[in-house]
């Protein structure tokens, strides 16, 4: 399987916050959209919009550890991952799991060349298996929100 057909499954809507937004407004995104991550992007007149980095729960969470609630106020920029771990939509699944795996995140973007078309989860592909797997494959049964 591609990660073109999870794209297609899922949809390509993408959660996304600018380079300056503080932390805390990047948090309250996340929050709405019940996401764990969203892509940073920086707008920059000669180059359209540019994706600089990832931030995660995981950021802030370890930026809060170091500088305490101040880094709330602080820009995406201060806890953002820069030089995100990406795929294409051509890429097997089984290399995204890889990737995830021996990078220990979560979220990969997927790019179209330079053209962001969408991010994998881990959710996702828990969700794609899931509904892949035969039920009988499991001791019990099981609902999975659709």
């Amino acid at each position: 399987m591609k990660v073109e057909e999870i794209l297609r499954t899922k949809g390509t809507r993408i959660n996304m916050v600018r380079v300056n937004e503080t932390v805390e407004t990047a948090l309250k995104l996340m929050r709405r959209e019940n996401i764990g991550a969203l892509v940073v992007k920086d707008v920059c007149r000669t180059e359209g919009n540019t994706i600089v980095g990832v931030i995660s729960e995981r950021d802030v969470v370890r930026g809060l550890v170091d500088s305490g609630p101040a880094i709330l106020q602080q820009p995406v920029s201060a806890l953002m991952s820069r030089n995100p771990i990406t795929c294409r939509p051509s890429d097997p699944v089984r290399h995204v799991l890889q990737l995830m795996d021996e990078h220990a995140i979560r979220h990969v973007p997927v790019l179209d060349g330079f053209t962001l078309v969408g991010v994998i989860s881990v959710r996702d592909l828990i969700k794609r298996q899931l509904a892949e797997a035969p039920e009988e494959e499991w001791d019990y049964p099981i609902a999975v929100n659709q």
